[in-house]
């Protein structure tokens, strides 16, 4: 599933396609994917002027000059493409409609956006944009990771006392939002910390030291376009190339990169994810 550098990286290439410019028509292809499409949605994003793209957590918001907002989400395997001729963007024309080619908004400036979804995990809705961030989808989201609601005081206070394994309370959406399993396990190797250690029985320093390393690593693979291991693509229709910086995920029983260390990466399954990590060098 994309997590946030993946979603940050498709909003970026939607703004160059979508911010300013009109939604001409709207083709909704189907009556629904993870769940039903807003009441006639292809009537209501029709016409509407798109005033800008946000993110939040692991979902776009298109927020649109009808006082809505379209919230979406990628799912497992959801992509959104930009094709069209529009002057200084865009080089290649319309490709033909594939299979699971869901819903196509083509804008006035030439561009269109395809949502792709073969496994239909993804999911859209339609909100009022004054009060989209209390969506059902978004409301009990924690901070984001790299906004200024999230920082050390508030990662200890948050973790002072839990039970659970550093590694699945960083996953818990409601702690911070838009973190997955490869990033979390980036992370913990940049900290050397050990993902089965207690959350709450690490100490405050290391906790904290946390916050840094978080956003690194995410801006690091924001600016790598994000990581594509099966079905991810950039807006564009490029892949991410982070997978290629990977230090511990999907790199079982190859050797540590850290300098020095004689280990190899192991995995071990924790709450149904695999968590790569080494042995030797995260305590």
């Amino acid at each position: 599933m994309p997590e946030l550098p993946e979603v940050e990286t498709v909003r970026r290439g939607l703004c160059l396609a979508m911010e300013g410019a009109v939604i001409a028509s709207a083709d909704v292809r189907r009556h629904d994917l993870r769940w039903p499409f807003p009441d006639n949605m292809a009537r209501r994003l029709t016409g509407q002027r798109v005033n800008g793209l946000r993110r939040r957590s692991k979902y776009i918001l298109i927020d649109l000059a009808s006082g809505e907002t379209l919230i979406i989400h990628l799912g497992m395997t959801g992509r959104m493409l930009v094709s069209g001729d529009t002057p200084g963007q865009f080089h290649h024309r319309h490709p033909a409609p594939a299979k699971h080619d869901h819903v196509v908004l083509d804008m006035d400036n030439g561009a269109r956006i395809t949502f792709n979804d073969a496994r239909r995990f993804g999911a859209m809705d339609l909100a009022p944009t004054s009060t989209a961030e209390t969506h059902w989808l978004l409301a009990d989201l924690g901070p984001e990771p790299l906004g200024n609601a999230f920082h050390e005081d508030y990662l200890a206070k948050r973790l002072r006392g839990r039970n659970t394994p550093i590694k699945s309370a960083l996953l818990d959406q409601r702690v911070v939002s838009g973190l997955g399993n490869i990033y979390v396990c980036e992370v913990l190797y940049r900290a050397r910390l050990s993902p089965k250690r207690k959350a709450g029985q690490i100490a405050e320093a290391r906790v904290q030291g946390l916050v840094p390393v978080i956003r690194q690593v995410l801006a690091d693979a924001i600016e790598a376009g994000g990581s594509s291991l099966r079905d991810y693509r950039q807006a564009d229709g490029e892949l991410g190339y982070f997978q290629h910086s990977f230090d511990v995920y999907d790199r079982e029983n190859q050797p540590c990169r850290t300098p020095g260390c004689t280990g190899s990466i192991a995995r071990v399954t924790q709450s149904g994810r695999s968590t790569f990590f080494c042995p030797q060098c995260q305590r």
